[in-house]
């Protein structure tokens, strides 16, 4: 009888788990997922590339800076993420203060936008890179000056691309949402995320159940 080397009665380790991101809206939602992570600053240049599209600007984004994060953590899962929103063909970023976010809303109102909201894990060590792209179309209501006044005052949303927080308050700005995965909108598209976790050799799910990482 041949004996079973030690070996096979060691836990599998999962392999660590980083987003390449500050954003406390993605941090919110991959902690969803309950799995321990680790946040890092990609620290990298957000200016649109000329004739880019805000689909193509969403997508370089997020693979540029799950890059630059794993370029620092090798044998992690890094996972980047970026939203763009597009009116008419061209990319409404995050407002920054209050002038700029009145006059996206305004611009916006009784409108229809989309907001392209990507994902890149990486994982260095197997040489694995994937992006994938969500789009959410967003109808917003034809909202009145003092709408718009009041809806800032409380929310503040200077952060957030297109001045809408739809997980709060921003939710009556709206008509509707159009989209395969709720929490796309938010910042992080979480059905996406997952799968390519799972390509990635990081089963969320295995990992809960005790047996670690797939891969």
């Amino acid at each position: 009888m041949v004996p079973t080397p030690a070996s096979a009665f060691l836990p599998i380790v999962p392999p660590a788990l980083v987003l390449a991101s500050t954003s406390i809206y993605r941090r919110e939602l991959l902690s969803r997922l309950r799995l321990p992570f680790d946040v890092a600053s990609p620290d990298v240049d957000e200016s649109t590339q000329p004739g880019e599209t805000p689909a193509a600007l969403s997508e370089r984004l997020a693979l540029a800076k799950a890059r630059a994060v794993s370029a620092r953590w090798p044998h992690a899962v890094v996972i980047g993420s970026d939203q763009v929103a597009e009116l008419d063909g061209a990319a409404v970023g995050k407002p920054g203060h209050h002038a700029n976010a009145v006059a996206q809303l305004r611009a916006m109102r009784g409108r229809t936008v989309v907001f392209h909201t990507s994902v890149a894990v990486l994982r260095h060590d197997t040489a694995f890179e994937a992006v994938r792209r969500v789009p959410v179309t967003v109808r917003f209501r034809a909202l009145s000056d003092v709408e718009i006044e009041t809806y800032l005052r409380l929310e503040q949303p200077y952060d957030c691309a297109g001045s809408a927080k739809c997980e709060t308050l921003g939710i009556t700005l709206l008509d509707a949402i159009e989209s395969d995965d709720p929490t796309a909108l938010i910042g992080l598209p979480l059905i996406v995320t997952s799968a390519l976790l799972r390509q990635a050799g990081l089963d969320t799910l295995a990992v809960h159940a005790g047996h670690g990482s797939v891969a």
